[in-house]
């Protein structure tokens, strides 16, 4: 007959025996009675049929929440960093037992899992809310600027750093770039692919190369994290011209149509290996440019796509669309689903409609093939080389201003190059 099964206490680190294999891992609550949830040494979590479990060996008790901790002040001797927690895997830790993770917004807290940054600078932590990316939209844009406004003005803070879920980053560091333009300190936006408990982690690295950005001479919004998939170094990278590239990788974040600014070494080297705008030294106020208008749309082309979907946009009263063209500029221009009327239509009903590459590599030519010029003449306007992301934040920062609405008025400041979003020069050396 079979023994009854003697529930584990959550948190227990324990070696499990089913058929002719053993796992090792800290057990989880479990919400279904007849599962074990175990959290492996490798970080991932699996679910275990009770009734195929054939033994349940303790290895170490749950470890106490009060464990001793490194003495957490500021020492006022080092130089000041205001961190801006706003969510993601980079800003939380496991518990132990549950599987899941909570928030990192107490100092003590994050002193405890990164005390390396604290070594480096005295950091202030704030977080105005906190939210998996995914969640996010220019709302939450605006807030994170005004305080950035408020570092930047502080004259006794040398440098911001940003934690941000990994998804939707490459919206903010754009939005960011066009909300602040001309800086006298850096905003570094970093992140995390990978949580801290597990041995892949990715979050000390990037906060510790953060750390030293903040610290730099490089006035701009830049994002930072894992150059490869070694801990060797990270990228700086222009918050105008980075992409999340890979779903999962450390380096998942690339530039794109651009190099680097900069390799920034754990050390705290840091090698330059493209122009940057300067720190200089200035009594001028930072005022955040901080507007957005949502009523703006991003599509992507595809073949046989019915160009009435336009319609929707218009029906809807949005004042403008980013449009992923294929190729160097083309949308189905003959036979059932010609999208040439369609565009003339609704531009000239007052709907303001860009082009944008959906290659990500390399720019748009209008001129190169006789259709992408009958397509010109709807009033489409090519935006060359600029990533979607950064052509949607830059036309909903453009068209929250009103004295910039207008087609005229609208198509300048977007063919604008404000914040380097374009590169005049593409070579193959930009192909990552």
């Amino acid at each position: 007959m079979k023994k009854p099964f003697k529930k584990p206490e959550a948190g227990d680190k324990v070696e499990i025996v089913i058929d002719n294999r053993t796992e090792k891992g800290i057990l989880l609550e479990s919400h279904d009675s007849g599962i074990l949830l175990l959290k492996l040494e490798n970080g991932y979590n699996i679910g275990l049929r009770k009734e195929d479990v054939k033994e349940i060996k303790l290895i170490e008790n749950k470890k106490s929440e009060k464990k001793e901790e490194k003495e957490f002040a500021l020492n006022h001797k080092k130089p000041v960093i205001d961190f801006i927690i706003t969510g993601g895997t980079i800003s939380s830790k496991l518990d132990p037992s549950t599987g899941g993770v909570k928030d990192l917004t107490n100092p003590k807290e994050f002193f405890s899992v990164y005390p390396e940054i604290f070594e480096i600078a005295d950091v202030r932590i704030q977080s105005p809310f906190m939210k998996w990316s995914e969640n996010m939209d220019s709302n939450d844009w605006i807030k994170i600027s005004k305080i950035v406004e408020k570092s930047l003005n502080d004259e006794n803070v040398k440098g911001i750093i940003i934690s941000h879920g990994t998804d939707t980053l490459h919206y903010t560091a754009s939005a960011l770039s066009f909300m602040f333009g001309k800086l006298n300190k850096p905003v570094v936006l970093t992140y995390s692919q990978r949580s801290s408990d597990r041995g892949s982690a990715d979050s000390r690295l990037n906060l510790i190369c953060s750390a030293y950005a903040a610290l730099s001479d490089i006035a701009e919004v830049v994002l930072v994290g894992h150059a490869n998939m070694n801990d060797e170094y990270c990228y700086a990278l222009r918050g105008t011209k980075v992409r999340k590239m890979h779903s999962s990788r450390r380096d998942a974040f690339r530039p794109i149509n651009c190099k680097p600014i900069a390799k920034i070494f754990p050390d705290g080297k840091i090698e330059v290996i493209s122009d940057y705008n300067k720190k200089i030294k200035s009594n001028f106020k930072i005022k955040a440019d901080a507007v957005f208008d949502n009523k703006i749309g991003l599509i992507k082309f595809y073949p046989g796509q019915n160009p009435d979907i336009l319609d929707y946009y218009l029906k809807n009263k949005y004042k403008g669309l980013i449009i992923e063209f294929a190729g160097i500029g083309q949308v189905a221009n003959h036979g059932k689903n010609n999208w040439i009327p369609k565009l003339k239509e609704i531009i000239e009903k007052g709907m303001l409609v860009y082009a944008v590459p959906q290659t990500l590599y390399g720019r748009l030519d209008p001129y190169v093939y006789e259709s992408a010029r009958r397509i010109l003449e709807t009033g489409v306007v090519y935006l060359g080389d600029i990533l979607p992301e950064t052509a949607f934040t830059k036309l909903g920062w453009v068209l929250g201003h009103k004295e910039w609405r207008g087609s005229v008025a609208t198509k300048t400041k977007m063919l604008e190059n404000i914040s380097n979003e374009f590169n005049k020069r593409l070579g193959r050396e930009f192909l990552d």
